[in-house]
């Protein structure tokens, strides 16, 4: 029991130690340049104390529950020796995890929201949230695509970067074609999907699959899934924005 207690304790300093800097930026324009004393500082102090926590308790949870099972998955998978099994778990867990992001729902909303104000699209309530749900989905199915891809790189043993390079090569053509309006939009989809869910599971795919693959190195082909997750958003929702 005292062994657990001490655990979480170094937990909670191993957090607090990596929020220290932001902290102490804070501080410094708050007390330095802006020379104003904190607003609600017992509000601030009880918030910071929550941020700790949950952070600690997040990087737990992510040590404990999903790195685990997004590996046992991917062995799983693997050892069945199915490649249409493998791509189509690859593509579900991109467009699961994706469509269920926080962060995408936000984004999704608001620029459903800025669309029917900017005269885009029909500024009614039905017409933001056909707007935002057929952007979630467009960036769901992307990352599933791009998930897709990234396993079959693996199990092929191709160099990653000749697949960023190419797909930021095609980024930027497409950047000349698609509409001002949603090109911003499209550059964030591609920041938002690799947040608190997408991460540790997409990561956790990538190293489990190379792990179990003879012949492939986690440390070198495990990782690079979630650059895929964030380059083909930014393809997938130009074009969107060109047929919408």
């Amino acid at each position: 029991m005292n062994k657990a207690i001490w655990g979480f304790v170094k937990l909670l300093g191993s957090a607090f130690r990596d929020l220290i800097p932001i902290i102490l930026v804070i501080a410094f324009f708050q007390l330095a340049v802006l020379q104003q004393p904190f607003p609600n500082l017992s509000g601030v102090f009880v918030g910071l104390v929550c941020v700790v926590l949950g952070l600690a308790l997040f990087v737990q949870g992510l040590e404990m529950g999903l790195f685990p099972l997004g590996e046992a998955m991917a062995d799983a998978m693997a050892r069945k020796g199915s490649l249409v099994g493998l791509l189509l778990f690859a593509f579900m867990l991109g467009f699961g995890t994706t469509v269920a992001e926080p962060a995408l729902i936000a984004i999704a909303a608001e620029a459903g929201s800025i669309a029917g104000q900017a005269g885009a699209i029909e500024d009614t309530a039905e017409s933001r949230a056909s707007y935002a749900s057929g952007l979630r989905m467009t960036v769901a199915i992307s990352v599933g695509a791009s998930l897709v891809l990234g396993v079959f790189r693996i199990l092929k043993g191709w160099p990653i970067h000749y697949f960023i390079i190419g797909g930021y090569i095609l980024v930027t053509i497409i950047t000349m074609f698609a509409p001002d309006e949603i090109i911003g939009i499209a550059y964030d989809s591609g920041g938002v999907t690799t947040s608190t869910i997408t991460v540790p599971l997409v990561t956790a795919l990538g190293v489990g699959l190379s792990a179990v693959i003879k012949g492939r190195n986690p440390m070198l082909d495990g990782f690079g899934l979630i650059a895929f997750a964030s380059l083909m958003p930014m393809i997938f929702v130009m074009i969107f924005g060109m047929l919408a």
